[in-house]
């Protein structure tokens, strides 16, 4: 169990860092610029340093460290989490989150109503709690409680339950692998007769991987359902482009649950500066099954 916790929180930022330097280009530009992204380098958009993450390894840990304070009910924690986060001034913070966290008024649930409604234009189906999530699926043995943190943590900033239902999803088949099923097979179980389901053709989506919680969920099951190892998985999704390091991370969450952090490749473990918080928290949320 330790080995699947480690290596669903090294694969989610491993893909971050990969993706953190090709984010916002193209794919052609990827290319251009890059070649091709194998290796963690840093820069991009947001001028990485080797091995940072961005905001969706640091709203993982802030969901997963809130948890850990708070299990039984988190929200609160995991609220007071993002805010010391949010009061650090982080590179790279998206708008529905931000436009929430401004506006916090005591209350997380009215204030992604309010930001819904009132600044966001009714936007608000954002792929900012699907990177985020993981941690609910690591933390919690039982099924049901799992599903009803996953919806409980997407509805304190995202309002549109586009991006809860996928946050379900995600968090149903990281809860199937965890209890032994292969991976494959959980994600054809669980997107059957929903709108996912055209993934299981394994054919690219018809859609950019930008920031809608609907085209970066695609992507990621297109990445997971084509891609026979890891680094396929993260590698492919980095240098897709667009909102790359969302889509390589919580693709890279899932398919390093799958492998375990035993078989991560090594060197990529060693290059990330969040590494030992992830390892501790690993071994944190470990005991909490």
């Amino acid at each position: 169990m330790l080995d699947k916790i480690r290596g669903a929180l090294f694969g989610f930022a491993i893909g971050d860092a990969l993706g953190g330097t090709t984010e916002f280009l193209t794919k052609a530009e990827v290319k251009e610029k890059y070649g091709v992204v194998k290796e963690i380098v840093g820069g991009g958009v947001w001028n990485l340093e080797r091995g940072e993450t961005t905001d969706d390894t640091a709203m993982t840990l802030a969901v997963a460290k809130g948890i850990l304070k708070s299990p039984i009910d988190p929200i609160e924690a995991i609220g007071e989490e993002f805010l010391v986060w949010y009061r650090s001034d982080p590179k790279d913070i998206g708008v529905i989150i931000r436009t929430v966290l401004s506006l916090y008024n005591g209350n997380w649930y009215e204030t992604a109503k309010k930001a819904h409604y009132q600044y966001l234009n009714e936007l608000s189906a954002g792929n900012g709690t699907l990177m985020r999530c993981l941690p609910v699926a690591l933390a919690y043995g039982d099924f049901k409680q799992v599903e009803e943190i996953t919806m409980k943590q997407s509805k304190m900033t995202h309002y549109d339950s586009l991006a809860d239902k996928a946050c379900m999803i995600y968090n149903r088949i990281a809860c199937k692998v965890l209890k032994g099923k292969e991976l494959k097979e959980a994600i054809k179980e669980e997107i059957q007769g929903t709108r996912y389901e055209t993934s299981l053709t394994v054919e690219k989506p018809d859609c950019s991987p930008d920031g809608f919680v609907v085209n970066t969920m695609k992507w990621v099951l297109y990445w997971l359902l084509s891609s026979d190892s890891y680094l396929d998985v993260v590698i492919g999704a980095a240098n897709e482009g667009h909102d790359s390091d969302t889509v390589a991370a919580i693709a890279g969450g899932l398919a390093g649950l799958a492998c375990g952090y035993e078989a991560l490749p090594k060197a990529y473990c060693e290059v990330l500066l969040d590494k030992q918080q992830l390892e501790e928290i690993s071994h944190q949320l470990n005991k909490t099954k």
